[in-house]
């Protein structure tokens, strides 16, 4: 229940009570977990109040916690919303500002509710018989998108709620298939596609948008609310949809559907034309424009993410900065509509843009100017105001808070501290950025964190942490995984190098390790070490462990059989035999690209950095740990690369939870698997 007195919490975000050193302790896991996690902020349509989820962790309950805040725009006040064991999620404003709809599962299923924001209680909008996936208000407070699992040849919500529940109390458990995809990520398929639905407030059964779209072709799970747009009008609803069948584990062709919002006619493709990925659609404010993000080769989940603006009126369609050579993840329109802000991966950093959509458009012959707004540590989550805009951001010394940047402004201010006192009790390592001449003599860059209480005259052990993807970043990131601070606070120095194939360098890099898995990212890893050893002369190189998790496992492996410079190895979710992973795996493009074809089309480029072909080379303690609900990198490549190091005398250890898929997500499982990685380090590294 509410508390009564919920309400009367109003805290000033920026008071942070000061630390003395005698107070602070060792950056530790336990901190990582109690840092409390901002996300999904929005902003009210008056421009007073971002309302936002916050994670919180609760260790007795092994799990995170999900509230509600509100913290004024000016960041002087901050005040919780919502209370209550079930998670709450995902908020928008109502178009009067005094109130908050949002996800909540406090009635047993996921449903929308309304929470004033004077204090009332809330009150409960859908009660359908399904879960609400995600959804997207109109506008008018009436009227929702809703994303909902069903059965397709359902007639109604509660027949498809009717199946589910009779398939629940079956005793017979078989799953049947008789195509691909039949599991994802952590998930058996249950044979239900999400369709979107538009529902009306005091209305009948839910219109189905997508009705009879897969018939032939069943569409790929739906994502979450970024994959769909309203038009300004409330017309239309422009939506993502995988839709190629028995394709849908080879293919990565996500396409741009439109369809009325009265379910009055089928939808249409929008991007047939395209053959690669297209997602993230996003109105522009006068309803003229759609921009999206599209990749243009087939299969490849890693292609440069292009800006593209369609013009809704000849449904004619152009790239938006076709120079820039960054591939954004997000795209927010500015309040006018002459420019888009997008955030991308850039030298080590994920920063906050600027594209000019209107003026520089139109006198650039289409080619659009771009600008760099904010330049440091990890930006998500950009909302456009009337004068500014308002954003996450996280470094590797702080968790993510909500910063403004106002308009010409050089800097932005905080309007949160969420968790300003958590990182002033904890000692934390200075880091900085460094580069050197890797694979091909192309410029790399890596990030140092020093260790903490730091002492040049010391020499201390390195943790040096390999990134997964392999299409990703060890950057300016505070990460709630593979946080470089964790080792730190060890009495490690901890070296991350962005390898050939790491995002944010230029599609030319990221492409480098296409076919090339063993070749330049390996060379980059020893030449970055070496550079690092180099630069800062209180790296132990005698001391020195590798870690890494999924391709960064897989690199764990490579290295096991190319070199013996490490006193220790750690490796989680990591393939060893790239052919059998091609079998096991889920998504079939990424290891089709990546290894030029199928396994029996091009069964060289599964055998040319094939870990297991150098398993006779093994011979660094490693520690293996897996999870058992692990679809893309399936947990017997770790009972493997186990086997093979018992077998041939390798001091090892193998953890796998049962409970866990690609990620050690669970709280105490996170606890003990960093508890037990840094006890095999200093068992190795600290003698």
């Amino acid at each position: 229940m509410r508390s009564a007195s919920l309400f009367a919490l109003v805290l000033a975000p920026n008071f942070v009570a000061a630390a003395t050193a005698a107070d602070t302790h060792p950056f530790s896991v336990q901190d990582m977990l109690a840092m409390q996690r901002i996300g999904e902020p929005e902003l009210s349509p008056d421009g007073k109040w971002l309302a936002f989820s916050l994670r919180t962790t609760d260790f007795d309950a092994n799990k995170g916690k999900l509230d509600l805040w509100l913290v004024s725009s000016d960041g002087a006040t901050l005040r919780r919303l919502t209370t209550h064991d079930a998670a709450d999620t995902t908020p928008h404003f109502a178009r009067d500002s005094k109130s908050v709809f949002f996800l909540s599962t406090r009635s047993g299923s996921q449903q929308v509710w309304r929470m004033p924001l004077d204090g009332g209680e809330p009150r409960q909008v859908t009660d359908l018989p399904v879960d609400v996936g995600a959804y997207v208000p109109f506008g008018d407070d009436q009227r929702f998108v809703l994303a909902l699992d069903v059965f397709v040849d359902a007639k109604t919500l509660a027949e498809t709620a009717e199946r589910d529940a009779k398939a629940e109390k079956s005793k017979l458990k078989a799953r049947v298939y008789d195509e691909l995809l039949f599991r994802h990520w952590d998930t058996w398929e249950d044979h239900k596609r999400s369709h979107l639905f538009v529902w009306t407030d005091g209305g009948s059964e839910p219109v189905d948008l997508m009705k009879g779209l897969d018939v032939d072709a069943p569409t790929h799970p739906f994502g979450g609310a970024e994959q769909i747009a309203i038009a300004p009008d409330g017309k239309t609803v422009v939506f993502t949809c995988k839709n190629v069948g028995r394709e849908a584990a080879w293919s990565t062709n996500l396409d741009l559907w439109a369809v009325p919002s009265d379910g009055s006619a089928a939808p249409r493709c929008l991007t047939d034309a395209n053959d690669g990925q297209d997602d993230a659609p996003s109105f522009s404010p006068d309803g003229r424009t759609l921009a999206y993000l599209s990749m243009a080769r087939p299969g490849y989940e890693a292609d440069r993410q292009r800006v593209m603006l369609l013009d809704w009126k000849t449904g004619a369609s152009s790239e938006l900065c076709p120079t820039w050579d960054r591939s954004p993840s997000e795209l927010a329109w500015s309040s006018d509509g002459t420019f888009l802000y997008a955030t991308a991966d850039d030298v080590g950093n994920h920063s906050l843009f600027a594209l000019e959509v209107a003026t520089e458009h139109a006198k650039n012959g289409g080619r659009g100017t771009v600008h760099e707004l904010v330049e440091q540590g990890t930006i998500a989550s950009p909302i456009a105001a009337a004068d500014g805009v308002f954003f996450l951001r996280d470094t590797l010394k702080s968790p993510a808070e909500l910063e403004w940047l106002a308009a010409h402004a050089a800097q932005p201010k905080p309007i949160t501290k969420i968790n300003a006192e958590r990182i002033a009790a904890t000692k934390l390592g200075d880091y900085e950025q460094f580069s050197f001449k890797g694979a091909n003599d192309e410029t790399v860059h890596g990030f140092l964190v020093k260790p903490i209480d730091f002492d040049a005259s010391k020499k201390y052990p390195v943790a040096f942490l390999i990134h997964g993807g392999p299409q990703g970043s060890f950057g300016d990131h505070f990460h709630y995984r593979w946080n470089p601070q964790f080792y730190a606070g060890a009495g490690y120095a901890a070296v991350m190098v962005d390898f050939h194939g790491s995002t944010g360098y230029g599609q030319a890099f990221t492409d480098a390790i296409n076919g090339d898995w063993g070749g330049k990212p390996y060379e980059d890893l020893m030449k970055g070490l070496d550079a690092a050893l180099a630069k800062y002369a209180f790296l132990d190189g005698e001391r020195c462990a590798a870690l890494g998790a999924s391709y960064g496992g897989y690199m764990i492996n490579w290295i096991a059989g190319h070199t013996d410079r490490f006193k220790a190895l750690v490796c989680h979710s990591g393939n060893l035999d790239e052919r059998l992973a091609y079998y096991d795996t889920e998504e079939l493009w990424f290891p089709e690209w990546e290894h030029g074809g199928t396994p029996w089309e091009k069964p060289e480029g599964y055998l040319e950095h094939n870990p297991i072909d150098y398993v006779k080379n093994w011979k660094t303690p490693m520690l293996v740990t897996h999870g058992e609900l692990d679809f893309r990198v399936v947990y017997t490549q770790g009972i493997s690369t186990f086997t093979a190091l018992q077998r041939k005398g390798v001091p090892s250890k193998l953890v796998v939870f049962p409970d866990e898929n690609h990620w050690i997500l669970k709280p105490q499982n996170s606890k003990f698997w960093h508890e037990t990685v840094i006890e095999w380090l200093d068992r190795w590294c600290k003698k």
